[in-house]
């Protein structure tokens, strides 16, 4: 059965489906049949879900869709709100289901998750029950920003609490102004005792292609 990531970040909009993008565009250039996963992507625009899109962009395994994100939600807020306001239920069996279907056609599936690890899905589950359940080896992406040392540290605590390996972060540097940055860097490598990646730059055209190239997954399963 294939292997698997679960990318998980600091917050919103610190570039998990952009590491996740580069991510199979990686493993894919080494010869490895990939597929990306949103199980819940929460913010429809014209008609699309553009995480969904780009997922399925960078994959080289076609999937059903309902496999590859099985709850999709129209206002971009947090997910147990706005399936509260679609009047549907997330439940995480379908989601392990869905994952269990595409780790069958695929040698590496990689799980972006909904915005920061502990967002809720449901009225008592989080973004770490789903983790769990899946039971896979986490990547973090760090939104490399004042503040990001916080919610680095804060984030990886939570995914070893959870009983869950921190194999690997990213840092991603979403503030150009960032006073320190090397710095920040050093001292979250120094703390998160886990591999770093890559390191991101700002910019404004991000190109997921161009970024695989920064990633280091030369020891990485199931390479």
């Amino acid at each position: 059965m294939a292997e698997g990531y679960f990318i998980t970040g600091t917050g919103t909009g610190v570039g998990k489906t952009l590491v996740s993008c580069a991510l199979l565009r990686a493993f894919a250039a080494r010869g490895k049949a990939v597929v990306g996963m949103k199980p819940v992507a929460a913010g429809c625009e014209n008609g699309k879900w553009t995480d969904v899109e780009l997922l399925a962009a960078a994959s080289s395994v076609l999937a059903p869709r309902q496999q590859v994100n099985p709850y999709a939600l129209i206002p971009p807020i947090a997910p147990h709100i706005a399936a509260r306001h679609a009047g549907i239920n997330i439940d995480i069996a379908i989601i392990c289901k869905a994952c269990l279907a595409l780790r069958q056609i695929a040698d590496l599936v990689i799980v972006e998750g909904a915005g920061g690890f502990l967002v809720p899905l449901s009225e008592r589950q989080d973004g770490a029950d789903l983790a769990r359940a899946l039971g896979l080896p986490v990547i973090l992406v760090v939104g490399m920003q004042l503040g990001c040392l916080n919610h680095a540290l804060l984030t990886a605590q939570a995914v070893r609490a959870a009983g869950l390996e921190l194999t690997g972060w990213v840092a991603n540097c979403i503030d150009p102004r960032m006073i320190a940055f090397d710095e920040n860097v050093h001292a979250l490598e120094q703390r998160l005792d886990c591999r770093l990646l890559g390191v991101l730059p700002f910019e404004q055209n991000v190109d997921a292609g161009k970024f695989s190239a920064l990633l280091n997954i030369a020891d990485m399963r199931p390479v």
